[in-house]
């Protein structure tokens, strides 16, 4: 089984940006290794995109129980995080190759 060193970048969107000017969100990156994986397995593929959920939680956090505006901001971060990191994973996967790292990524709200 041959091992392949695959990372592919990955920013997160910001949406919802208010029109006043402010200070741009901080960002948060969590890099998912995946070089003791083999892409080309429906087993190693998997166990990416666990890896890549992981990340995704871990970067876009957490909100209270009684913040609800919080739960929902977390709730869009992970969607469009995750929507990002499956296509760069699939294309690292395709790209098994060329050695690009994963990074997740998202703004702070």
């Amino acid at each position: 089984m041959q091992k392949l060193p695959i990372l592919a970048a990955l920013t997160a969107l910001t949406l919802g940006q208010p029109a006043l000017a402010q200070d741009a969100p901080a960002t948060r990156t969590a890099v998912v290794e995946h070089r003791d994986l083999d892409l080309s397995t429906d087993k190693g593929a998997r166990t990416l995109d666990r890896r890549i959920w992981r990340a995704v939680v871990e970067v876009c956090g957490t909100a209270p129980d009684y913040d609800l505006e919080g739960k929902n901001d977390v709730r869009e971060c992970r969607r469009d995080t995750r929507r990002l990191a499956s296509a760069e994973a699939e294309l690292a996967i395709a790209e098994a190759k060329q050695g690009q790292p994963i990074r997740v990524t998202s703004a702070q709200k």
